[in-house]
C-alpha cells in the first residue's frame, strides 16, 4: 500500500512514522509536508527533510515547556523524538554516519524530556550487563508504588525503547500493567554508541533484565511477562526457554529456527542449507547478488543486518543466522505462550513451527489483512492486537484495573 513515495524503500521507513500517529507519536500532516520535501531515493534529501521537522517540533516542545504548558510539551518532543529516528533509517550500516549520532542523540533528548513531563511517570533506568549498562525507561501505570503485573518488552532489529514505547508502553499502562523497556545487544542506543552487537543467546540478555526487574518494588515478580515484537519474536523465546521467572510469554510474530527465514529470503539449495553454518562462503556467492541488487533486501539485509551482527559480507551473515535457534531450547518453555501470526508477514511464516513445538500451554493468534493488521507487527492496527494480546494477559495475571 502505497503512502507517499513510489520508492518502496523511503515508503516503508514513512510508514514507520505514520503507524505511531494513534499512540501521539506523530501527525499525518506533519508527515505528508515532510515528506513533500524529499527527493526519493535521496538518503540526504530524506535525512535533512526528518531533522527540520523534528527541530521545529523539539523548539515548539521548549516554548510550551519553558512556558509552563507541560502537555503540548510533551507531546512536541514525542512527536520530535519520532521524526528525529526515522530521519536515520537510510543511514543505517557502517561506518556509523556521524549524522545518525547526532539525530538518535537528539531523539534520546526529545524522549528524555518527554518522559520527565509525563503522568504516571516514565522513569529513565540502566540494567547492568556485563560490564556495562543497558539503557531503558520503566513506564509506570500510576503513581502508587503497588506492586504490578509488569511487561517486558524485547525489541528487534531496527527499533529502540522510544518507538517501544508507544507499541507496548501506551497499550500496557492504560491496562494497569507497568512496562519495562530495555535495548539490548545490537539494538538502539547499545548498538550506535557502545557498539554491541546482536547475539543469539538472548536468555544471557534476558537474565539480568529480570534480575533488575526484580529490584523494583513496583513489579510483581509473580506476573512478568515478555513480549517480543519484530526480531524479538525470536530473541523472547529463545530467552524463555532457559529463563524461568516469566510469567508469560508473547512472541510477535512467532520465529523458529533462522535458517528457516535465511530461505524465505534468499532461497538457497537444500545441499547447501543442510551445511549451515560450516558452508564455504564461496559457495553462496552466486546466490546473493540478486538480494544486493534489491534496495530493500539490501537496507534490511546488508546495511542494517551486517551493522547489527558486526559482520563484513552477506555471506558471513547468512552463515551467523544459522547459529540462531530455538529448536535446541523450545521444549524449556514452561509458561503460557502467545504466538502471532500475520497474513501478510513473511517473519511469520513459521510461526505455526514455533507453535507445534511447543510443550507449555499455547494459544495462537491470527491477524488478517480484512481487519487491516495483517502486516509486520501488526503496526497499522496495534489496537486491535492490543485488544486480542492484552485480553489474553489479564485472563492470566489479573492485573490491578
Amino acid at each position: 500500500m502505497k503512502l507517499f513515495f513510489d520508492d518502496p524503500l523511503f515508503d516503508m521507513f514513512a510508514w514507520r512514522a505514520v503507524s505511531t500517529i494513534s499512540r501521539g507519536g506523530a501527525e499525518y500532516g506533519e508527515c505528508a509536508a515532510t515528506a513533500a520535501n524529499i527527493v526519493s531515493g535521496d538518503p540526504t534529501s530524506w535525512y535533512n527533510a526528518w531533522v527540520s521537522t523534528a527541530g521545529r517540533l523539539e523548539d515548539q516542545g521548549s516554548e510550551s515547556d519553558t512556558a509552563g504548558h507541560a502537555v503540548s510539551a510533551r507531546e512536541a518532543f514525542l512527536r520530535a523524538s519520532t521524526y528525529y529516528r526515522v530521519a536515520c533509517l537510510p543511514l543505517f550500516g557502517e561506518p556509523v554516519d556521524s549524522r545518525l549520532v547526532v539525530a538518535s542523540d537528539r531523539e534520546a533528548s526529545c524522549f528524555s524530556r518527554f518522559a520527565e513531563l509525563m503522568t504516571p511517570p516514565v522513569v529513565p533506568v540502566e540494567v547492568p550487563f556485563e560490564g556495562t549498562v543497558l539503557p531503558g525507561y520503566l513506564c509506570l501505570a500510576d503513581d502508587s508504588r503497588h506492586r504490578r503485573a509488569t511487561l517486558v518488552g524485547v525489541n528487534g532489529y531496527d527499533s529502540n525503547v522510544h518507538e517501544m514505547y508507544w507499541s507496548h508502553a501506551v497499550p500496557a499502562t492504560r491496562r494497569g500493567y507497568n512496562c519495562l523497556l530495555v535495548d539490548g545487544p545490537g539494538q538502539g542506543r547499545v548498538l550506535i554508541k557502545q557498539g554491541l552487537r546482536m547475539r543469539p543467546d538472548w536468555e544471557n540478555v534476558l537474565r539480568p533484565i529480570i534480575d533488575f526487574a526484580l529490584t523494583r518494588h513496583e513489579i510483581d515478580p509473580d506476573r512478568i511477562a515478555v513480549m517480543g515484537w519484530s526480531f524479538g519474536g525470536f530473541l523472547a523465546p529463545r530467552a524463555a526457554g532457559v529463563e524461568h521467572r516469566i510469567a508469560a510469554l508473547i512472541a510477535d510474530p512467532g520465529q523458529y529456527d533462522q535458517l528457516g527465514a535465511i530461505h524465505a529470503v534468499l532461497p538457497l539449495p537444500e545441499e547447501i542449507r543442510d551445511r549451515l553454518p560450516d558452508v564455504d562462503l564461496a559457495e553462496l556467492d552466486p546466490y546473493l547478488s540478486e538480494v544486493s541488487a534489491d534496495p530493500v533486501a539490501r537496507w534490511r539485509l546488508i546495511q542494517r543486518g551486517l551493522w547489527v551482527h558486526g559482520l563484513k559480507t552477506l555471506g558471513e551473515y547468512v552463515v551467523d543466522l544459522a547459529r540462531y535457534r530455538l529448536s535446541d531450547v523450545v521444549a524449556g518453555i514452561s509458561c503460557p505462550t502467545l504466538v502471532v501470526w500475520a497474513e501478510n508477514d513473511p517473519t511469520a511464516s513459521y510461526a505455526d513451527r514455533l507453535y507445534d513445538a511447543l510443550v507449555c500451554p499455547k494459544t495462537f493468534a491470527r491477524f488478517t489483512a480484512d481487519e487491516g493488521a495483517g502486516g509486520h507487527t501488526e503496526a497499522l492496527n496495534r489496537s486491535r492486537f492490543d485488544q486480542v494480546v492484552f485480553d489474553w494477559l489479564d485472563d492470566l495475571l489479573q492485573p490491578a484495573r
